[in-house]
């Protein structure tokens, strides 16, 4: 059996086939040249365009490069949990298909985790030098509006919690998405709560991070779901939901989840 990877990276895309390359061949790159030993994992949240045709051929060419092709679109926090579950690294981050945060911003959180966290989350909120967010001042109005409703389910203390470049100790990623419901966006509201219930330590860190064209996200109609799932995960909260794993079938069809953490 292959040796426990210094870091897993977990990428959900749907219809990615425009923007993914880049972000890949940038990832992978920057690992070689820190020769880091790492598995990227691309799950493909059953797009319907050339995203998996895009990766199996990167995966000819990049050995660290894994698929996991689910049959149909399930949702951004179904597609991370079903990348987590299968990953074994002794870290793991997960990060957009977009490439909004470079990954020479992992550096930040590394250092955050060898400080003592057990998770460290990047921040397009938190001001640091050398740090520079560019946003859209719609998205940036309506990100404080869902956050002010976050705040109700528990998770104080933190100012951007959707920010889609987290880095966790592997078993402390494995811990927290084994207990995780929330299928679509707010997801990372669900396991946050899940780590303050847990103890965990969290560091929120400045990260750069500039806004990418074709977002996958729709303001109406998504920030109405989001609201709802955060209803939702304080009443599950409520209900004590979040104290055992929760089974679903979150591996891909064509590929066994790892139920424990590898070590």
């Amino acid at each position: 059996m292959r040796a426990q990877p210094d870091l897993s990276i977990v990428i959900p895309a749907y219809n990615e086939e425009r923007r993914l390359e880049p972000t890949l061949r940038a990832y992978l790159a920057y690992c070689r040249r820190r020769r880091l030993d790492v598995e990227l994992i691309v799950v493909d949240d059953g797009s319907t365009d050339g995203t998996t045709a895009l990766v199996e051929r990167l995966a000819g060419e990049f050995a660290e490069l894994r698929l996991i092709r689910l049959a149909e679109n399930q949702g951004k926090g179904y597609a991370v949990r079903s990348g987590v579950v299968n990953a074994r690294g002794r870290n793991l981050l997960f990060a957009d298909a977009d490439g909004a945060t470079p990954i020479e911003e992992l550096e930040r959180l590394e250092a955050a985790l060898d400080a003592g966290a057990d998770l460290a989350i990047g921040s397009r909120v938190l001001a640091a030098a050398g740090v520079h967010v560019r946003t859209r001042i719609h998205r940036r109005v309506v990100g404080r509006a869902f956050h002010l409703l976050v705040r109700l389910t528990g998770v104080e203390g933190i100012s951007d919690t959707q920010c889609g470049f987290k880095l966790f100790r592997g078993a402390v990623a494995h811990v927290l998405f084994s207990r995780m419901r929330t299928v679509g966006f707010s997801f990372d509201v669900e396991v946050l709560l899940m780590a303050r219930l847990c103890d965990f330590a969290i560091a929120e860190v400045p990260v750069n991070w500039a806004h990418q064209p074709d977002s996958r996200v729709n303001l109406v109609t998504d920030s109405a779901r989001m609201a709802w799932d955060l209803v939702r995960i304080g009443c599950r909260q409520l209900r004590g939901q979040y104290a055992a794993p929760h089974v679903a079938p979150w591996a891909a069809p064509d590929e066994p989840a790892h139920v424990g953490f590898a070590s």
